[in-house]
């Protein structure tokens, strides 16, 4: 920091060129928005300078969160939670409905404000320097932000004005997006013409425009086909692994926290119940009582999995196709009820196999619900690998 003639603290920052990746310094009063130029390839680009009373700390950390509580009048949406999220890495928040995730990204993303505790977002606090954080952060959230009467091309340009980016570098930074979702022939096209994964991947990228350290996916596959499903999964691997983006997901597709997540925090009645990498959370319930099993049979009938659903320790049941059934269940001698059960009723038992415990397991285990407590019907084709085309959706026997 130094002072001009004028008594005005200046400071310096670097910018990196987006074109050519070259790294100049530019100088201004602390919160000033400059306009500049890149003295190689002449592309114009946005620097802010930093804001010393605005104290950024980093630490290895993108997210911190102490103590966090929201009251909604008497509801305890969020009761005092505390984790923090590290740079780089795509973090996982998993809870039945209701259990507090959207408060937390809400609070994360300046939307709301919390009754008690702190959250720090890219090392800027979420109530006193709310401006700040939202010029780090991006959001995909559930419900589509999109114009449906304008092209895409033309929503990214609005999206990208509002964070007052210059014309030459919000264009150039606009086919660079469209480009690594493979989407330059739709450029032009309205939205309303594009199938519902193309609206995703376009969605996706629009909170990508102004290059967020941070990025929020709320439930990012939701209502989509099996291709769709994995086309955007395999985009999230990409913006962080090819841009060092750190990412929150929520999800209620187990499968997709444990293939994306390298952290998973479980979430129910506003508290965090645990939190670890996807394979130590399944030790959880290593050496207890619980086990899954699939079983196969011929002659499949709903009697047969009504007589299975009411015996005491059987937690759940889910008829995967049209001869197989996945049971969770508790206690010692679940295998030989189940089997004597299902012969009673007639049953042509083909195989029976003990599963190794799935991060579904651990979560019906914590929280004793299922993810998602009702299966929308626009979330059938999403119900994670095995549930693709030739196989009926699966069935929730309760």
């Amino acid at each position: 920091m130094e002072s001009d003639q004028l008594g005005i603290t200046q400071a310096t920052h670097q910018f990196k060129c987006p074109s050519c990746n070259t790294i100049g310094e530019y100088s201004g009063s602390p919160g000033d928005h400059l306009i500049v130029t890149c003295t190689e390839c002449n592309t114009k680009g946005r620097v802010t300078i930093p804001d010393s009373t605005e104290p950024r700390t980093m630490n290895g950390n993108a997210i911190e969160i102490s103590h966090l509580r929201k009251l909604f009048k008497d509801f305890v949406a969020i009761d005092d939670v505390s984790f923090a999220v590290k740079k780089g890495e795509i973090f996982g928040l998993l809870g039945p409905n209701g259990a507090g995730k959207s408060t937390i990204i809400r609070i994360l993303c300046t939307l709301t404000r919390p009754s008690k505790g702190t959250a720090t977002v890219a090392g800027y606090d979420v109530v006193k320097h709310a401006g700040k954080v939202r010029q780090h952060i991006g959001l995909v959230s559930e419900k589509m932000i999109m114009y449906e009467q304008l092209t895409a091309r033309e929503n990214l340009k609005l999206f990208g004005k509002l964070y007052n980016l210059p014309n030459d570098y919000l264009n150039k930074r606009v086919d660079e997006l469209l480009r690594f979702v493979r989407m330059e022939k739709w450029a032009d096209q309205r939205i309303s013409t594009f199938s519902t994964g193309m609206k995703q991947r376009i969605n996706v990228i629009r909170a990508l425009v102004n290059q967020p350290e941070i990025l929020y996916l709320d439930e990012p596959t939701l209502g989509l086909d099996p291709q769709s499903t994995a086309e955007i999964r395999e985009l999230t691997r990409r913006i962080n692994q090819e841009h060092g983006t750190t990412i929150i997901l929520t999800t209620h597709i187990m499968g997709e926290a444990e293939a994306l997540c390298k952290r998973i925090g479980i979430i129910d009645h506003g508290n965090i119940v645990a939190l670890d990498t996807p394979a130590n959370l399944k030790k959880l319930i290593s050496g207890t009582d619980v086990s899954t099993f699939e079983i196969e049979i011929a002659n499949l009938e709903p009697r047969m999995m009504t007589a299975v659903q009411s015996l005491p320790f059987v937690k759940s049941l889910v008829q995967e196709d049209l001869s197989h059934l996945l049971v969770r269940t508790t206690g010692n001698d679940a295998f030989d009820s189940i089997v004597d059960s299902l012969r009673k009723n007639g049953a042509k038992v083909r195989m029976v196999k003990n599963l190794e415990p799935s991060l579904e397991d651990v979560f019906l285990h914590l929280t004793g619900r299922e993810a998602r407590e009702k299966i929308s019907e626009n979330n059938t084709s999403s119900a994670g690998p095995g549930h693709g085309p030739g196989r009926r959706r699966p069935k929730r026997i309760r």
